[in-house]
């Protein structure tokens, strides 16, 4: 599986971005696909995942509420959509997949095979 991720950008604060996470393979859907982010100096952090079996979905605590992620298994795409962002959520945005992990270990990187190229976010202030 690869993994493209697109949709960062520069916003103001309180603004919204989604970004986009396309893959190839034909059995995308089975696949449990993360939203991770890196902010200079500190560790990858999770942000949100998604089943690919029932589309069940976990959020961080620090975004829950304010972004969304979805998946449309027709295009091979996962999205995440946020709002209300805030200069803290500043950071390089990665998309990751495995069809392998259980539901306890979506949050940790170390649980995901597939990972695609980051896309910076920034909110200025």
């Amino acid at each position: 599986v690869q993994l493209q991720a697109s949709g960062g950008g520069l916003v103001q604060a309180g603004g919204s971005l989604r970004l986009s996470c396309v893959a190839s393979g034909r059995t995308f859907s089975r696949y449990t696909v993360g939203w991770f982010r890196q902010a200079p100096g500190k560790d990858r952090e999770f942000v949100a995942a998604i089943r690919g079996s029932n589309s069940f979905t976990v959020y961080a605590d620090t975004v829950k509420g304010r972004f969304t992620i979805s998946r449309d298994n027709a295009k091979n795409t996962v999205y995440l959509h946020m709002i209300n962002l805030r200069p803290e959520d500043t950071a390089d945005y990665y998309c990751a997949a495995d069809n392998g992990i259980i539901l306890s270990s979506v949050r940790q990187p170390s649980e995901y095979d597939y990972w695609g190229q980051g896309t910076q976010v920034t909110v200025s202030s």
